[in-house]
């Protein structure tokens, strides 16, 4: 389920037992958390029928009794339990918790957790159904970055001319809260019935991402080994989500094969220039191979394997650097 599927069966009055929002994302779980919160108690304060529950220092008695516990104000009470299982000792939270899922049919109460990661293999994972899992996941490459920023400046009704939103992405990178503050900074200063330009957005939108995931494609594809190792560790370091690497890599390397295999690409002259230049550096047969080793990364970031995902991400750039 995405953000916007969970506000649509929202809209339509439809509230299930218990939700998982699950995610490195804040923001995207944030804006899910107080659309259920104003669907489950309304607008109003309702501190009588909220608990929050931190997982760091719950205790199974205490999740039942909270669950169980019936409203008093409301027609239902809403349960935020956040991060479950932070550490091992933890664990007889996450059994009640997989004991619990099943009795929430009743409608008394709503059970939200929120979790930035937690393991599928866990019985409480599993024992939420898939349509009440919530991703909230930092866009995977800069399609989906670019879309963020459309959709958000069509939201705060600023218009944008070509080129503007992948600037922004670009700028900022993939920190969805900045890019939001900036998209608002730009429709208190954009012109009544105007858009908003590339020169707008240089002069007032400082470059806050530490390092443009587009660098180190250009650095893996121009074969700068070491050039693209440190722009690895400083993206890591700034805290670039893996996913969004992955999927940048995903991107560059399918334009990369596309144009090997004789097809063209949708970019500006320069930057087809500099595809063309990288295409020539491969065989369709290696930018193949190149994609199925990025599809492997990927598998072993969601726990196909026991390598730390900073390793895992260092050996593919020297794989694809070749």
């Amino acid at each position: 389920m995405t953000l916007e599927e969970l506000r649509e069966e929202l809209a339509r009055g439809e509230l299930r037992p218990a939700y998982l929002l699950l995610g490195a994302e804040a923001l995207l779980r944030d804006e899910a958390l107080a659309a259920l919160r104003t669907a489950v108690l309304g607008p109003g304060p309702a501190d009588f029928d909220l608990d929050r529950l931190d997982g760091e220092r719950l205790t199974p008695s205490a999740l039942v009794e909270a669950v169980r516990t019936l409203p008093v104000v409301a027609p239902r009470r809403l349960v935020i339990l956040r991060e479950p299982e932070p550490r091992a000792t933890a664990r007889g939270v996450g059994e009640a918790l997989a004991l619990l899922l099943p009795e929430l049919g009743s409608g008394a109460t709503v059970l939200v957790v929120v979790a930035e990661k937690a393991d599928a293999r866990m019985r409480w994972v599993k024992a939420f159904p898939a349509e009440a899992i919530l991703r909230c996941e930092p866009p995977r490459g800069e399609r989906e970055l670019v879309a963020f920023v459309r959709d958000e400046a069509r939201r705060h009704g600023v218009k944008l001319e070509p080129g503007v939103a992948e600037l922004l992405a670009e700028r900022v990178g993939p920190q969805l809260l900045l890019l939001r503050r900036e998209i608002e900074k730009l429709a208190l200063l954009a012109p009544v019935g105007g858009s908003v330009g590339r020169a707008e957005v240089v002069a007032g939108t400082p470059l806050l991402a530490a390092e443009p995931v587009w660098d180190l494609t250009d650095a893996i594809g121009e074969g700068r080994t070491a050039e693209a190792l440190r722009l690895l560790a400083r993206l890591l370091a700034g805290g670039t989500a893996p996913p969004l690497l992955l999927g940048s890599l995903a991107s560059h390397f399918r334009r990369l094969l596309r144009l090997r295999s004789g097809g063209s690409v949708q970019a500006p002259p320069f930057v087809r220039r500099k595809l063309d230049q990288q295409a020539r550096r491969y065989g369709p047969r290696r930018l193949g191979a190149c994609l199925r080793a990025i599809h492997e990364t990927d598998l072993a970031l969601k726990g196909a394997g026991h390598v730390p995902p900073e390793l895992a991400l260092e050996r593919l750039v020297l794989g694809l650097v070749g």
